[in-house]
């Protein structure tokens, strides 16, 4: 076994809270015969071929050890874990291998006393040991309150905890001003607050105002709370650098949040500003490559792969809801593949066609938002897409209701979203993803009809959209049979396009006006005999006649197809 220090403690964290504060799915568990709540007392690399007879159980009791070049698969296995169980360790970690761990190697574990762990294979050596130290740092077996118990790197959980303690809303913001985290918005944010979060930093031209005030000097050259007091404009703000020896990592930012700061709200930000440094440095270490992997296995656990809610950051037996949030254009957005980006649905449709750059700043801020909303939400995204799980109870609409609360002041930018049926587990949520896009296309489709200066943001759960969602899903199963298909219908929207005619147009009118000529013509803003002269000559030239409930029913089948084969880019 390893040459190692033995650490005095006769406890420490358990197995479970480490690998809870680690990035899910970097390590799975295959066997823990006695569970994960064993005592953990550090971890540290192991090399079989330094083992040496003289090191004791004393000094490996309770380590994870990390058998570095050791393959689950492979003959030297089952040695490792027996030394590893002889000698008292918490768990071993090995490679898995292309065929997983021999089924010799699991049942020697299951009558052991040492937990047998692989890691994924993208993982490297040096960042499972990184990630396990920094969790063994960070973990608090005794259960205080406070700051601390959070996963590191949680700087949405630290925003809202410390928000409680200052009695204000907290902002953390990166060197640059960039928004990091934000707290729950309990009261109406001050004008500077909403344009700080909406823009996910601070407007270049308070940043400038600041610096030249030199309130950015005295931030970043002392330790202690800075003090911006109230003006016209603006609630009172208190400040506090957050450092890592001479190392700025970022700032911690309290504002009245519609009441005074509690009296001790300098003293909490202090204390939060120390409890703030290993969060920092965990994002500015690995936050993003872990976002980058989380959104991932989002996308697969979307897909179908239960197998990835783990490392997707979502609680096996806990009930989500889907919540589809689109950064709406006009155009129709692209089929969900389920890795991160999209496919064109049809002929034509450019491939990874994704949002502009206003379309990516609201799909930021919902994002943000969204964490800031309720522990446990995960977010990726697709397109001009953000896909929420939410943690929700049955029947529950409000999530994405309050996730465009926090666009509704912008108005050029418009956000359609969907909340799906509540899924009890992982396997119900590909099917509440679907139902959420639905709900988005009917929005869409709703916001098609109506003038560009009149489309607004909507928001609607699955169950109040029922009869329109199945219509999307009869004319999606319709659609490959009916461009194999001719007849009258046809012929009509072939001459529109040939032609530019609107004869497709008029009774596309007549029939959602329940054919009455007067309603019709109001719509395309033509006179009742115009009108009724287009029908006429619908009916003579291709046969297309409203009254006959047989064409009636094609007619509407096939003008809806039309109308969403010419809204698709690429369309002639």
């Amino acid at each position: 076994m390893p040459t190692h220090e033995p650490d005095r403690r006769e406890t420490g964290p358990s197995l479970e809270r480490i690998l809870g504060l680690i990035d899910p799915g970097m390590l799975d568990v295959v066997v823990a015969p006695r569970g994960t709540g064993v005592p953990v007392t550090d971890v540290v690399l192991h090399d079989p071929g330094e083992e040496r007879e003289d090191d004791g159980a004393r000094a490996t009791a309770g380590l994870i050890l990390l058998a570095v070049g050791v393959e689950a698969a492979s003959p030297e296995a089952l040695d490792v874990l027996r030394a590893a169980d002889r000698a008292g360790a918490a768990a071993v970690v090995m490679r898995p291998g292309a065929r997983g761990p021999r089924a010799e190697l699991v049942e020697a574990a299951g009558r052991g006393r040492t937990a047998l762990l692989t890691r994924r294979p993208e993982q490297g050596w040096t960042e499972v040991l990184g990630r396990l130290r920094t969790a063994l740092a960070h973990s608090d077996p005794a259960g205080t309150t406070g700051v601390a118990g959070l996963r590191p790197g949680d700087l949405s959980g630290l925003a809202n905890t410390v928000a409680a303690l200052v009695g204000g809303a907290i902002t953390i913001e990166d060197p640059q001003s960039r928004v990091l985290a934000y707290s729950r918005l309990d009261h109406e944010p001050d004008p500077m607050r909403r344009l700080t979060i909406l823009g996910q930093e601070v407007p270049r031209w308070r940043v400038d105002e600041l610096r030249a005030s030199g309130f950015f000097r005295t931030l970043w050259s002392t330790e202690d709370v800075v003090r911006l007091p109230a003006d016209d404009r603006y609630a009172e703000r208190l400040a506090i650098a957050v450092r890592h020896g001479s190392e700025v990592l970022g700032s911690i930012w309290a504002a009245a949040d519609g009441r005074p700061l509690a009296e001790d709200a300098a003293a909490a930000l202090r204390t939060a500003a120390r409890a703030a440094v290993p969060h920092l440095s965990h994002h500015q270490t690995w936050g993003l490559a872990a976002a980058r992997a989380r959104e991932g296995a989002l996308h697969a656990l979307l897909r179908g792969d239960a197998r990835s809610a783990r490392e997707a950051g979502v609680t096996a037996d806990r009930p989500y809801a889907v919540v589809v949030a689109e950064a709406y254009d006009g155009r129709e957005e692209e089929a969900y593949d389920g890795q991160g980006t999209s496919e064109g649905r049809g002929a034509g449709a450019p491939e990874g066609r994704g949002a502009g750059r206003a379309g990516r700043r609201v799909l930021d801020v919902l994002a943000l938002q969204a964490a800031a909303y309720r522990p446990g939400c995960v977010t990726a995204r697709s397109g001009r897409r953000l896909y929420v799980l939410v943690p929700a109870g049955d029947g529950e609409t409000g999530p994405a209701r309050t996730l465009l609360a926090s666009v509704r002041s912008v108005p050029r930018d418009v956000v359609l979203a969907g909340a799906g049926p509540v899924a009890a587990g992982p396997a119900g949520l590909p099917a509440s993803r679907e139902a959420a896009e639905l709900v988005v296309r009917v929005l869409r489709e709703r916001a098609a009809r109506l003038p560009a200066g009149e489309v607004r943001s909507a928001v609607a759960a699955y169950d109040e959209v029922v009869p329109e969602a199945t219509v999307l899903r009869l004319l999606d199963r319709v659609e490959p049979l009916w461009g194999s298909l001719a007849g009258p219908v046809h012929a009509m929207v072939e001459h529109d396009r040939v032609h530019g005619s609107a004869y497709g147009d008029s009774v596309t009118a007549y029939l959602d006006a329940s054919c009455d000529t007067g309603t019709a013509a109001r719509r395309l803003n033509v006179h009742p005999n115009t009108l009724r002269y287009r029908l006429r000559r619908a009916r003579e030239l291709f046969g297309v006649d409203p009254a006959d409930p047989a064409v009636r029913l094609l007619a509407e089948i096939g003008l809806r197809l039309a109308a969403r084969r010419s809204d698709r880019p690429g369309s002639p």
